[in-house]
């Protein structure tokens, strides 16, 4: 009996796309034809390979009226705020603007006796494992300048989101991209690290867990295989005395709140100056308590369901765990009727937390997030720091200098000032700590897509 990977909406929990496992071998030869194309691919003038990536980029676009329905379908976000167009669309944009200047050989010498240069090289076959949270844009971040720089690309969406990856090939094949040369894979977490075993791929991209990027490590172990992995995150923010309140409550708690808080770089803890505590806390209620729960396809729908159960269970025994040590919700639940104890969930704030609660320690996920005061920056420092991950941190005030001596001491990828839950295609996008490594987008993503290559000529005169 064939086995199949099926996507459960997490609107009603029907079965709303299924395909076939791929056998591994079949996967492999797949893959082993992508590997040949590349060759004839990277030797294709980079203006040539930019201008179809880039048709690639706008095909995906123009099926945007079938694209944000199936998002909300898969992954439950609400149709109102037109799938991710918007952050794929500039990110894509950019990398492909800065391909030349990223890409270009660093010469030490080119004078009548030597020829000395570092070249960029692309690795081959680039495997890209991406997420459901944001199917789209996490591609986006590796397909675009893996393509850009020569290399062939197979991609393996997460089951939650089956149908990206499909789509993704098919819009990039249609403007002339060559089919060899960009695969889809469907296949499951076995035939996914059989095929990273046994080198298949030239360097593997994934986005996910910290047990899945530990899965990827084991399966690559002995091969020599470049990895890039973005895992966890617990992201915190601190809101100094002299922030503006205001600003920092409306964009916290769209960082928390926003895709039902399933977000790698999301807001899950605030430290808040304890002489603006009980303002931050009550707009930030009032904020959240203007959310609209309910089936994502429903325009007015601000806030869907959560990709699947499980996950919102997670949150659920992370919030109940917090309440009976003492936390207090502050999101009156009945606000909130469609919560129906399965993917639609509540979202809550919680205060009279502290780091002993899995919900300040363990990444969530989800529409949660707990705030506590703090007396100064050495108290706000510790427990930005008192956490396993390192993705984002957010820090607000109006006293750059002051934030740039604490973003010294704060042990994160990114730091955000006055704003956060962004990804700026100009920076490198890193974590430290069980949040991975490696770096995608910006010309440090070129540069992880590429391998070093020295040329050392001496020129011999007649």
């Amino acid at each position: 009996m064939t086995k199949t990977l099926q996507c459960i909406s997490p609107i009603d929990g029907s079965v709303f796309a299924e395909r076939p496992v791929m056998d591994p071998e079949a996967a492999a030869t797949l893959v082993a034809r992508a590997k040949a194309a590349q060759k004839s691919w990277a030797k294709l003038p980079l203006d040539e390979r930019i201008r179809l990536v880039n048709a690639g980029v706008a095909r995906l676009n123009e099926m945007a009226d079938e694209v944000v329905p199936e998002l909300a379908h898969m992954m439950g976000r609400p149709v109102r705020y037109g799938g991710e167009f918007g952050g794929m669309n500039e990110r894509a944009s950019y990398m492909a603007q800065i391909a030349e200047r990223a890409l270009a050989p660093i010469v030490l010498e080119d004078s009548e006796t030597f020829d000395r240069r570092i070249m960029r090289e692309p690795h081959g076959v680039v495997g890209v494992i991406a997420p459901w949270n944001y199917p789209y844009m996490t591609a986006i971040n590796t397909v675009v300048p893996a393509l850009i720089a020569g290399n062939a690309v197979a991609i393996k969406h997460a089951t939650q989101t089956l149908l990206v990856g499909e789509r993704m090939v098919r819009a990039f094949h249609e403007v002339g991209v060559p089919e060899e040369l960009f695969v889809n894979l469907f296949l499951d977490h076995a035939g996914t690290e059989k095929l990273i075993g046994a080198r298949a791929f030239d360097f593997v991209n994934f986005t996910g867990s910290v047990g899945g990027g530990r899965a990827i490590e084991r399966a690559a172990a002995g091969t020599f295989t470049g990895l890039g992995l973005e895992l966890g995150g617990k992201d915190p923010a601190y809101v100094m005395e002299d922030a503006d309140i205001d600003w920092a409550v409306d964009v916290l708690m769209d960082g928390a709140m926003y895709n039902a808080g399933q977000c790698c770089c999301g807001i899950e803890r605030i430290y808040v100056a304890q002489q603006h505590f009980d303002a931050f806390v009550e707009k930030s209620a009032d904020w959240v308590s203007k959310l609209k729960l309910d089936n994502p396809l429903a325009e007015e729908t601000t806030i869907g369901p959560m990709a699947n159960k499980r996950f919102a269970d997670t949150v659920r025994s992370q919030t109940q765990d917090a309440v009976a040590q003492g936390a207090k919700a502050l999101v009156d639940p009945k606000l909130f009727p469609q919560d129906d104890g399965g993917t639609y969930l509540a979202p809550q704030i919680l205060i009279d937390v502290n780091h002993q609660m899995r919900v300040m320690r363990e990444e969530s996920f989800g529409p949660v997030v707990g705030i506590m005061p703090v007396r100064n920056d050495a108290e706000a420092l510790d427990l930005m720091n008192d956490c396993e991950f390192g993705l984002t941190a957010s820090l607000w005030t109006a006293d750059a200098e002051r934030a740039s001596r604490l973003a010294a001491e704060i042990e994160t990828g990114t730091v955000f000032m006055n704003r956060a839950d962004y990804l700026d295609p100009g920076l490198c996008w890193t974590g430290c700590k069980n949040t991975g490594r490696g770096g995608a987008l910006s010309e440090i993503g070129y540069h992880n897509l590429t391998r070093p290559k020295s040329y050392h000529f001496r020129k011999i005169k007649a």
